[in-house]
């Protein structure tokens, strides 16, 4: 066991290469079932559906739309994409312009596609959208509807050049989030008044059902951007998003999605680039992510409503992306409850003096969840603020996080990552002495400009495999 005070590791004993032996002969200590878990993900990605539509195109501006950026075309989109329904699917077009809209419901076998130079600008009069059961940080809810929502769908696109701009900024939905580097003042309303945020939560714990916690006006819950919940089969690929109110693409309680060359640009409160959450078998390729918060965080709901809904978030593949600003790079928590397996990263580049981390696990004992098998490997960093690697069970924000939900860190290996200026920290990782993080690998790692080899607090087995931090060969150091 590691503590503040010893930070080297144990020698293994004849026990510990028993222990070893016997976990091959199953389990491999590495987390996967399969001798190399990268031949598991190359399985997963082969078998993910692709979506496929109908011939048949029909074009907004048939159904009444114009392309002013002033006049509301709500009605032009929900008309072309009921039509388009009705007669089997296929491809709603948005041709070149600017589009204003309120909040566009897709449909199953629906392709909502944007042509070079088509931008749909979305309206920031909150009165615009209706309530729907969506999510908000992890707990279930009546809300506004996102600003592009799909809830069981099958086979369904967002794809183009085009550009979607949710007009976020410090003077609508930013102020809600009570920041004042956001345009909040004392006074003004936000989510954090008594009766918003902390309601919900205290909702989610006492079990009262999703249909009741009925929030939308006065209650300042930004919306999601994009959000497909409990649907099969989606492809976002190709458009940007700029000026997100929140979270930005949310995949939630879905299945077989990928996102394919995105460009997302939006600085405001809370605006992850992509947040899966309870959704398994889901790709994140050749995207570029400059966000306000994490570029891309992995959850599965958040303390009881996460344990009610309980499906873990699985089979998540990050590839050949590059991330920008953000608080994280990949990150995995803390809405956290369901837990999250069989995450790969690869081929990805991070690079910003803004960028805090590089990977990232964070949790509670009020949030739990077992996380485990998290496999990186071709990174390239350039700067991070904190440390490349943080593994974190007391991760606090709104007050006292703790209770009796111990979480389950274990089996996260980085290979081939080079860092040109690594921070306060190569490894931050601190677990509970009942729940130790367990089995950490980096193999042919190399760091450069950190202040500190690394922090652990109660963590078993983490092993360096020719890595090099400030130069110098890091071996395990025996008690």
């Amino acid at each position: 066991m590691i503590t503040n005070k010893s930070i080297a590791l144990q020698s293994f004993s004849i026990f510990g290469i028993i222990a070893l032996l016997f976990l091959s002969c199953g389990k491999q200590v590495f987390g996967t079932s399969e001798s190399d878990p990268w031949k598991n993900m190359q399985s997963i990605v082969k078998n993910i559906p692709q979506t496929h539509f109908s011939d048949k195109t029909y074009n907004i501006k048939d159904f009444g739309a114009v392309a002013d950026g002033k006049t509301s075309n709500t009605l032009a989109f929900e008309k072309a994409i009921k039509e388009c329904a009705k007669n089997g699917g296929g491809k709603v077009v948005v041709p070149s312009g600017k589009y204003l809209t309120g909040p566009i419901h897709l449909e199953s076998n629906i392709n909502l596609h944007l042509e070079d130079q088509a931008e749909i600008l979305f309206s920031t009069n909150s009165k615009e959208y209706p309530l729907v059961h969506t999510s908000w940080e992890g707990t279930e809810l009546m809300n506004y509807s996102p600003l592009i929502y799909a809830k069981n769908k099958t086979n369904v696109a967002i794809t183009g050049k085009g550009t979607l701009n949710g007009q976020a900024d410090s003077s609508n939905w930013w102020i809600w989030s009570g920041g004042k580097n956001y345009g909040w003042k004392k006074g003004i309303p936000s989510q954090n008044d008594p009766e918003n945020r902390q309601v919900l939560i205290d909702m989610a714990e006492k079990g009262i059902p999703v249909t009741e916690r009925v929030f939308g006006e006065g209650r300042y819950l930004r919306p999601c951007f994009v959000e497909f919940f409990e649907c099969n089969t989606v492809l976002i690929k190709d458009i940007k998003i700029i000026n997100a109110p929140f979270w930005i693409l949310h995949p939630i309680k879905t299945n077989n999605m990928i996102i394919d060359g995105v460009t997302v640009n939006s600085h405001g409160p809370n605006n992850d680039g992509c947040d899966p959450e309870y959704s398994q078998n889901i790709i994140i390729r050749n995207c570029t992510f400059n966000t306000g918060d994490d570029c891309i965080a992995i959850k599965s709901g958040r303390d009881a409503d996460g344990r009610r809904v309980g499906i873990p978030s699985k089979n998540i593949i990050v590839q050949n992306c590059k991330m920008i600003d953000g608080h994280g790079g990949v990150v995995i928590g803390s809405e956290i409850s369901a837990g999250v397996n069989n995450v790969f990263v690869e081929n990805c580049v991070m690079d910003s003096p803004n960028l805090d981390r590089a990977i990232r696990i964070k949790t509670n004992s009020k949030r739990g969840g077992i996380i485990e098998d998290v496999f990186v490997r071709n990174l390239e960093v350039g700067t991070v603020k904190e440390c490349v690697l943080k593994l974190n069970m007391f991760y606090n924000v709104y007050g006292s996080q703790t209770g009796n939900f111990i979480p389950t860190i274990r089996n996260i290996n980085l290979e081939n990552v080079t860092v040109k200026n690594g921070g306060k920290y190569s490894v931050w990782a601190e677990g509970y002495k009942e729940s130790p993080i367990e089995n950490i690998t980096l193999k042919n790692v190399k760091i450069e400009k950190v202040d500190s080899l690394y922090l652990l607090k109660n963590v078993k087995n983490i092993n360096f495999i020719n890595t090099y931090i400030n130069e110098k060969k890091v071996e395990s150091i025996k008690n």
